[in-house]
C-alpha cells in the first residue's frame, strides 16, 4: 500500500508545467514531499548504483559541493562523506518538509558539513564562485524554469566546477520510467550549452541513467 502511495504521488507531481523552448521537452512537476519514501526504497541502490556514480565522478577531500534537489539526504550524506570534514556540501531544496527530513537524516549519520538550502523555483540559492561540484539527481528535468536556474548555477560554480546530471536514459524504451522524467544526451546538450556549459564527458556505467558532465565555456 506504501509503494504505491509513493508511485500515485510520483505520477501526479509529474503533470506537465510547460515545455523548453529549445528542446520542446516537456517539464515535470516536482515530486512532493509525501512521495519521499520512493527515493529511500530498497530496490534504489540495484537500479542506479548512487554510490558508483559517486566514485566515477572522484569528488576530492575537501571539495565544496552542492546537491539541487536533495529531498530527504540519499545522496548527500554520500557526498559528505567523500568530502570529508574539510569539506562542505550545500544540500538544496524547495520544499521545507524534504529539508527538515535531510536535517533529520544528516542528524542520526553525525554529518556536520552539511548546510540544508531552501531555494526557489528560478534561484538555488547558493555562493557565488564557490563550488567544485554541483549534482542533479533525477531533479533537472522537473525545473519549470530551468534557464533561469542553470544561470545561476553558472555563477556559483568556480572556473573549473562541474555540473553533472544523472537522467533516466530517454533513448532507451526498457527504461521502466514516464517519458517526462527521462532526458537524452542531445536534449541535454541543446538546453545547456546556450547556457554556457559545454558537455566534458557522457558516462554510461550506470544501469538506467545517463551521466552527463558539464563545465563552464568562457
Amino acid at each position: 500500500m506504501k509503494r504505491l502511495l509513493c508511485i500515485l504521488l510520483l505520477a501526479a507531481g509529474a503533470l506537465a508545467q510547460g515545455q523548453h523552448p529549445v528542446s520542446g521537452r516537456k517539464y515535470a512537476g516536482v515530486m512532493g514531499a509525501g512521495g519521499a519514501d520512493w527515493l529511500v526504497r530498497p530496490e534504489r541502490e540495484a537500479e542506479e548504483k548512487p554510490d558508483l556514480a559517486l566514485d566515477l565522478l572522484k569528488i576530492p577531500k575537501g571539495a565544496t559541493v552542492a546537491e539541487i534537489g536533495a529531498g530527504n539526504g540519499y545522496i548527500s550524506w554520500r557526498l559528505a562523506e567523500r568530502v570529508g570534514p574539510t569539506g562542505k556540501v550545500y544540500a538544496n531544496d524547495i520544499q521545507p518538509e524534504m529539508l527538515k527530513m535531510l536535517r533529520d537524516n544528516m542528524r542520526r549519520r553525525k554529518l556536520q558539513n552539511v548546510e540544508a538550502v531552501l531555494g526557489t523555483y528560478d534561484d538555488p540559492k547558493l555562493p557565488a564562485n564557490a563550488l567544485d561540484l554541483v549534482i542533479l539527481v533525477d531533479v533537472y528535468h522537473e525545473f519549470s524554469e530551468p534557464q533561469k536556474m542553470l544561470r545561476r548555477i553558472r555563477e556559483s560554480l568556480k572556473a573549473d566546477g562541474r555540473l553533472v546530471l544523472l537522467e533516466y536514459r530517454a533513448e532507451d524504451p526498457t527504461v521502466p520510467i514516464r517519458p517526462e522524467h527521462k532526458m537524452t544526451v542531445a536534449q541535454a546538450k541543446a538546453e545547456l550549452e546556450p547556457e554556457g556549459y559545454g558537455m566534458d564527458r557522457v558516462l554510461e556505467d550506470l544501469p538506467r541513467q545517463h551521466i552527463l558532465i558539464f563545465k563552464k565555456t568562457p
